[in-house]
């Protein structure tokens, strides 16, 4: 009767442990290969989405950066409206007092005439029967 711990009876043994064991390792490794896998797809799936708010990012600040430019650019149309609206009221005010010193010299002329009228009318002529 053969020994089963013989070099020939053991080696079928330990042959199929070995192949099982290659199995559950091989199946280890596949699953290693699925899970890096499917790291490998998380890690793209999140390099796409970096670059779309990296794009986002960018529109944000080129939309801020037009915003900053058209603020300036009102702030700089409000101010020269102050400078005409300055200047409006300057003018305004010179010809309310050109106008003042017109009508001033009208009515130093009209009191003149005045004047001349009733000085005029003190003087009236001698008729040919009041001479005394």
């Amino acid at each position: 009767m053969p020994d089963n711990n013989t070099p020939t009876a053991l080696n079928p043994v330990t042959a199929e442990e070995g192949r099982e064991q290659a199995e559950g390792l091989r199946e280890a490794a596949d699953h290693e290969r699925e899970s890096a896998e499917g790291h490998r797809a998380l890690a793209e799936s999140a390099r796409t989405e970096a670059e779309q708010f990296r794009a986002l990012a960018e529109q944000a600040r080129m939309l801020g950066e037009r915003h900053r430019e058209e603020l300036e650019s009102v702030r700089q149309e409000r101010e020269m409206l102050r400078r005409v609206a300055e200047e409006a009221r300057e003018a305004t005010m010179a010809a309310v007092a050109a106008t003042a010193e017109a009508l001033s010299a009208n009515l130093a002329q009209m009191q003149f005439l005045e004047d001349a009228r009733n000085t005029l009318r003190q003087f009236t002529p001698l008729k040919l029967g009041d001479v005394q």
